[in-house]
C-alpha cells in the first residue's frame, strides 16, 4: 500500500527546512504566520506571474525562496474565507496531499486574514490529507523509472511524509483528529476491500477481514453454510451453490451505547465476485464485478470507524458474503427459493442476486436484533446510474424521519443521496405466478423494483436502503479520492450515528 503520512499538530513557528505549505484568501491574501515564513515576499513576486488568485484549491511554488532555508514554499488557494464548510476544510486538506510530491518533511501553516482555524477545522484539514493519500499498489513490483522504462521496486519502501500543521490550538487540533482518524481508518479499510482481486478476496477471507475488528472491541461471528442452511436461508445459499469458495454472514456488533438498548442495524451486500450466474454478464468490464461487495465493506469500515472512535452508541453490522460463479451446480433461471422469511422467490434472473443475499440478511437482523432501524447498502442496480449517474446514491425508505436524517447527513459529508420512489404499482411488478414473488419485474424502474423487493424482507421496521453501485466503484476522483474504490458511505453513517444516536 502506498505509505500513509504521519500528522502532528504544533503551535505557529517559521519552520527551518523541507516544505512549507500555506493558505492564502481569495484575492491571493496571506495570514501573519504564513507571512513570517516568507520573509523576502517570494510568494507575494510569484503570485501574479502564476496567475494565483487564492482561488479555492489552486496552487502556486516558490522553490528554493530567498530569505529561508525551506526546500519549497506553496501556497493552497482558500478562496473566500466566509465559504469554508467541514468539506471545504477536507478538500484543502486533499489540495496539500496532491502537491506534496516526494516531500518527508512538511509544514502546513493554518491561519488566513482574519480567521483563526479551530481544531475541528485542522482535524478536517488532516483527515482530508490522508483520504487524497491512500493509493492501492500492494500488487505492484515494479515502478517506472524516469525514462519510462521499469525498474524492480527497491526493496525499501519511499519514506512516508511526515506532516506537521502549525495551528492556534494543538491540543484541541489533536484531540478531535483523533476522532477523525478513527472514522478515516474506516474508509481506508473500505477501499482495501473494494480494491482487492476476487480470487484474493472470497467470502472465506472477507470474513476473517471481518474477524480482525475483535481487535478494537467488536463482538464479530462468523456463519457458516451449515448454520445458514439450519436457519433456512435458502435465498442466500442460492446465489452461492455455483462456487466453490463458500458462503459466509458476519455479524458485528459494537457495544458503546447503554445496556440492553436496541442496537442500530447496517446490512451489507457482499458479492465477493459477479459474474451473473447463468444469466451470464457480458466479457467487457466484468473485471469490475470485484467491487460488488461495496455494501459489506463500507458496513465493514463503519464498525472499524465506530470502535476506533468509541461511539456510545449500540451498533450491529450484518454482510452476506457470496460468490456468484456459474458451474454444474450453479442456479438456473426458474428455480424457485424458500428464504429466511419463508416466503419463496421465483428465481428468474440469476444477475439480480444482490437483492437475494439481502433478503436473508436483512431477515435475520431484524429477526435477532429487533433493531431501531435498518439501513441496507449495496451495489445493487446499474438502473440507479441510469437514473442519477455518478455523484449521488439512490436512497429508498420506508420511513420519512431516518430518510431526512440520511439526506442531511449525506449533504454534511458530500456523500449525496437522492430520494426515490416506492410504492404499490411497482410492487405488484414482482408478483410471481409461480411463487411468492420474483426476483426482477419489467423492463422500466429497475431499482426502483429492487427496493421493493427488498422490502417484503424489513417487516413494519424503519428501513433504508442505499444503492451505490455508481459511487462506490470507479466513480469519478475528487480532492479527497483518488482511488477506484471510493469507501463510499463510512463518513455518511458514521454522521448519521454521531447526530442523532449516541448517548
Amino acid at each position: 500500500m502506498t505509505s500513509r503520512p504521519s500528522i502532528a499538530f504544533a503551535k505557529f513557528a517559521a519552520p527551518k527546512k523541507g516544505s512549507v505549505f500555506v493558505l492564502a484568501a481569495d484575492g491571493g491574501g496571506l495570514g501573519d504566520a504564513a507571512k513570517a515564513c516568507d520573509p523576502a515576499g517570494a510568494l507575494a513576486r510569484a503570485f501574479p506571474v502564476a496567475d494565483f488568485s487564492g482561488k479555492f484549491a489552486s496552487s502556486a511554488e516558490v522553490l528554493a525562496p530567498e530569505g529561508t532555508s525551506v526546500d519549497r514554499l506553496v501556497a493552497i488557494g482558500a478562496g473566500k474565507v466566509a465559504s469554508l464548510d467541514d468539506y471545504a476544510w477536507l478538500k484543502l486538506g486533499g489540495a496539500v496531499a496532491a502537491a506534496l510530491r516526494k516531500a518527508t518533511e512538511v509544514a502546513v501553516i493554518l491561519d488566513l486574514p482574519e480567521l483563526e482555524p479551530e481544531g475541528r477545522q485542522a482535524a478536517n484539514l488532516a483527515a482530508g490529507i490522508l483520504l487524497r493519500s491512500y493509493g492501492f499498489d500492494k500488487y505492484k513490483t515494479r515502478k517506472e523509472r524516469e525514462n519510462g522504462q521499469p525498474e524492480a521496486k527497491k526493496a525499501e519502501a519511499a519514506k512516508p511524509a511526515k506532516i506537521t500543521i502549525h495551528c492556534a490550538d494543538p491540543s484541541a487540533a489533536k484531540k478531535a483528529f483523533a476522532e477523525e482518524e478513527a472514522v478515516i481508518g474506516g474508509v481506508l479499510l473500505a477501499r482495501d476491500l473494494v480494491n482487492e482481486p476476487a480470487n484474493a478476496l472470497g467470502p472465506v477471507e472477507f470474513a476473517a477481514r471481518a474477524k480482525q475488528l475483535e481487535a478494537l472491541g467488536v463482538e464479530v461471528e462468523i456463519l457458516t453454510e451449515k448454520e445458514m442452511k439450519k436457519l433456512g436461508m435458502g435465498s442466500l445459499l442460492g446465489v452461492a451453490q455455483g462456487s466453490p469458495r463458500g458462503a459466509r454472514i458476519a455479524v458485528m456488533q459494537w457495544k458503546g451505547g447503554k445496556a440492553k438498548e436496541a442496537p442500530v442495524a447496517f446490512i451489507g451486500k457482499g458479492v465477493t465476485f459477479d459474474t451473473g450466474g447463468n444469466s451470464m454478464k457480458p466479457a467487457s468490464g466484468m473485471e469490475d464485478m470485484k467491487g460488488d461487495m461495496g455494501g459489506a465493506a463500507a458496513v465493514t469500515g463503519l464498525i472499524h470507524a465506530l470502535a476506533a472512535r468509541k461511539a456510545k452508541a449500540n451498533v450491529v453490522g450484518v454482510i452476506g458474503l457470496v460468490e456468484n460463479a456459474v458451474d454444474g451446480h450453479a442456479q438456473r433461471p426458474g428455480d424457485i427459493v424458500t428464504s429466511m422469511s419463508g416466503q419463496t422467490i421465483e428465481v428468474l434472473n440469476t444477475d439480480a442476486e444482490g437483492r437475494l443475499v439481502l433478503a436473508d440478511a436483512l431477515w435475520y437482523a431484524n429477526d435477532r436484533f429487533k433493531p431501531k432501524f435498518m439501513i441496507n447498502l449495496a451495489t445493487l442496480t446499474g438502473a440507479i446510474m441510469v437514473a442519477l449517474g455518478q455523484h449521488y446514491a439512490g436512497l429508498f425508505s420506508n420511513n420519512d424521519e431516518l430518510a431526512g436524517r440520511l439526506t442531511d447527513a449525506g449533504q454534511a459529508t458530500q456523500e449525496r443521496l437522492w430520494r426515490m420512489p416506492l410504492g404499490a404499482e411497482y410492487d405488484k411488478l414482482i408478483d410471481s405466478k409461480n411463487a411468492d414473488m420474483k426476483n426482477i419485474g419489467g423492463r422500466y424502474g429497475g431499482a426502483i423494483i429492487a427496493a421493493q423487493f427488498l422490502q417484503r424482507f424489513v417487516k413494519d421496521t424503519p428501513w433504508a436502503h442505499l444503492d451505490i453501485a455508481g459511487t462506490a466503484m470507479g466513480a469519478p476522483a475528487n480532492e479527497i479520492n483518488q482511488s477506484w474504490g471510493s469507501g463510499f458511505g463510512v463518513r455518511l453513517l458514521d454522521r448519521l450515528v454521531r447526530d442523532h444516536y449516541e448517548a
